[in-house]
């Protein structure tokens, strides 16, 4: 078997990709594009003020998650990953906002994102959070602490340093190669600590 198949008990990762309003969409579209390459198959969905940061941040970055995934608005509450009976092996919200952490933390569904974050708890399915925000206050970090305390695992966008990066990619690729340790998939995405 290949060991960059993204595969688990013998079927392939079907996983859902939220992409929030928070700076660092980089690490969505990157995040996007090395699931794609596993043969992992990826719903996307973009917030309305993502869409604002994509502009700024990565201007082709809409056109590149296209091509990665069945590309979904906040808005599709009707789409099938708004049900528990959708079968879905993860979501990942990358980047998460402080809005949209709050939403999850608190059952306000009110997007496709809160949405499927709320049926991935309550169908006890891996939920990650690359959540985004500095300095964080009391607030942000009880909802983080109430969402770690049900399994969720928060994943901040903090970069190691000890593989001595030497461009942005460097730590790009550090976070996203995090993530994908999370979902239990190989990639060779950053250096790891060796003693």
């Amino acid at each position: 078997m290949n060991s960059n198949l993204s595969v688990i008990w013998g079927t392939w990762l079907r996983v859902v990709l939220g992409v929030t309003g928070a700076s660092g969409v980089i690490y969505g579209v990157r995040l996007a594009a090395e699931l794609k390459k596993t043969g992992t198959e990826l719903m996307i969905v973009v917030s309305d003020t993502a869409k604002k940061v994509l502009t700024a941040e990565v201007p082709e970055g809409l056109r590149q998650l296209e091509r990665c995934g069945r590309l979904l608005s906040e808005h599709d509450l009707d789409a099938d990953i708004s049900s528990g009976s959708a079968k879905t092996d993860a979501t990942v919200i990358c980047p998460c906002s402080m809005k949209t952490l709050s939403a999850i933390a608190n059952g306000y569904a009110y997007n496709l994102i809160s949405r499927n974050a709320d049926v991935a708890i309550k169908e006890q399915r891996k939920l990650v959070l690359v959540v985004r925000e500095m300095p964080m206050n009391a607030i942000h970090l009880e909802n983080m602490l109430k969402l770690a305390r049900l399994g969720v695992v928060i994943l901040p966008a903090s970069p190691g340093f000890y593989h001595k990066p030497k461009t942005i990619d460097d730590l790009v690729n550090h976070v996203v190669g995090k993530v994908m340790d999370v979902l239990g998939i190989e990639s060779n995405l950053f250096e790891r600590w060796t003693d």
